[in-house]
């Protein structure tokens, strides 16, 4: 596996994901270590000065104003991640943890957070070595930056806390005694350029905003399938119209579909049954479209914070300056991330009428809830309330968490965030969204069979073949929720969607 460099301008969403959930290691880039170096020196020489710097020799938030002697600079910033590791909560996953540390080493080899390159190289070991801070997941309001789950993370340099070490859930200072390595003693600012900074709010924005661009393509997928199952007319999906209006997005899922039903039987023998259908089916590309358009919005934004040096201060060796300001404020990330929620909604939300349309006789002609012999039968009444729970769920979830601030640090830092539980807030909403999108593929592939013999267009079929590989057509009830885990499993790992881009091409 290739190794990731790391220099803090050239990192990207697939090389986060590559670190986070494969492994993949990461060195410093050779140029970016004077650097480092260089941010390092100047430190060193304010300290001997006793010039008056913010969090190097004055304490944090309303304690700026507390000169601090030069001889307790070191323990200042030992007791900074002591007292701000108080976080509550379940421990973050283990790929989010990585890409945390990622982010936050790709941030300190820029040089301008006064950071040792002996700390930043202990940080790297640990990742390379699979020693992953146990990280409490609530306890940050995004401003100053993820204090409280980056000082989890940097306490384990110091030996302390828990981490998770190959499976196993250990003493900080075991784990670096079994890897080979030995803690560190915090130079002065290191420990305010570890725990300053968006890396938190950012690596599970990271994931997310990943697992929300395939998600958008199984969408695609998954309202073709229903699309055809519903013997639905292809009228909407003509590029004409889309060219009339011309988002990005709604020209790109209107384009996705024409692929995606390329060649069916079933859209060629009932074209002419209707001119037009209901919204859920007709305005797929317009619906689908905007959340994509959203998406788009959201990458970019994390495709920036990723490359960008968020603590406080930020030291400027060139000039001789340190400058307080406020890159550690996490709006733009807690923003795109509601707007992710909102867009990653509007996917469950639709799918889940047509899951309705599917099983519902009287709208579909279909057989009542999927089932030829229903009554004795339930067969897909309950996994389209199951829909219906979890849509609902995401409409209180999707409610913005950046309009939200509260002050911290005695009014001195009178306005946050809240980006931490955006980011998670937005996951859960993307978690629930897979589990609907999951169900209307498994209810679409029911349906299908039910235009035997005509085949699907050739995407469309694809995934129909991919569900049917993993569960079967059902002439009666059985348990159903291990059959929506099958297919949830194909959506969250990406797989239905590689299966259906080597049949049509990489959708759009």
């Amino acid at each position: 596996m290739d190794t990731i460099h790391l220099n803090g301008h050239s990192l990207t969403l697939e090389d986060v994901v590559k670190v986070a959930r494969c492994g993949c290691k990461v060195n410093l880039d050779p140029a970016a270590k004077a650097f480092v170096k260089r941010g390092a020196a100047i430190v060193g020489k304010w300290v001997q000065e006793e010039r008056v710097v913010y969090g190097i020799t004055t304490g944090f938030g309303d304690l700026a104003s507390v000169t601090i002697p030069s001889e307790q600079s070191e323990i200042l910033q030992e007791n900074l991640l002591k007292s701000h590791a108080s976080g509550v909560g379940e421990p973050l996953p283990e790929d989010v943890v990585r890409a945390i540390m990622l982010l936050r080493i790709n941030t300190l080899i820029r040089g301008f957070s006064g950071i040792s390159l002996e700390t930043l190289s202990l940080l790297v070991d640990l990742l390379n070595k699979g020693i992953h801070p146990l990280i409490p997941s609530q306890g940050s309001v995004g401003a100053s930056g993820d204090l409280c789950p980056l000082s989890h993370l940097a306490i384990a340099l110091l030996g302390l806390g828990d981490v998770f070490y190959k499976g196993e859930r250990m003493q900080a200072t075991l784990a670096l005694e079994k890897a080979g390595l030995k803690p560190i003693k915090l130079k002065p600012k290191e420990g305010l350029a570890l725990n300053n900074g968006t890396a938190a709010t950012t690596g599970i924005a990271s994931l997310v905003i990943y697992d929300a661009l395939n998600l958008a393509k199984a969408a695609d997928i998954a309202g073709a399938m229903s699309l055809e199952a519903l013997h639905g007319v292809p009228y909407a999906f003509d590029s004409r119209t889309h060219e009339l209006r011309p988002h990005f997005g709604q020209r790109t899922v209107a384009s996705n579909v024409r692929r995606l039903i390329e060649g069916s039987e079933i859209i060629e023998a009932f074209k002419a049954a209707r001119v037009q259908d209901a919204y859920s089916l007709r305005c797929i590309p317009q619906v689908h479209g905007a959340s994509r358009d959203a998406l788009d919005f959201v990458r970019q934004k994390i495709d920036i914070e990723i490359n960008s040096v968020t603590d406080n201060p930020l030291i400027f060796p060139a000039d001789g300056e340190a400058l307080s300001g406020g890159n550690f404020h996490a709006q733009p990330i807690a923003l795109a991330m509601d707007f992710l929620g909102i867009a990653v909604a509007e996917f469950a939300n639709i799918s889940e009428r047509r899951v309705a349309r599917l099983v519902d006789s009287k709208l579909s002609g279909l057989p009542a809830f999927l089932m030829k012999n229903s009554g004795v039968n339930s067969g897909f009444m309950i996994p389209q309330y199951v829909c219906a729970a979890l849509v609902s769920e995401n409409k209180v979830l999707a409610h913005p968490s950046s309009v939200d601030s509260i002050p911290t640090s005695a009014n001195q830092e009178d306005h946050v965030s809240m980006g931490a539980y955006a980011a998670r807030k937005a996951q859960t909403i993307l978690s629930n969204a897979q589990k609907v999108i999951a169900i209307e593929m498994l209810a679409a592939a029911q349906a299908l069979e039910f235009s035997a013999p005509l085949k699907p267009g050739k995407g469309v079929y694809r995934a129909f073949q991919a569900i049917r590989e993993r569960t079967p057509f059902l002439d009666e009830d059985i348990l159903m929720a291990p059959l929506i885990e099958e297919v949830l499993s194909l959506v969250k790992s990406g797989e239905i969607v590689r299966e259906v881009e080597e049949e049509v091409g990489e959708l759009d």
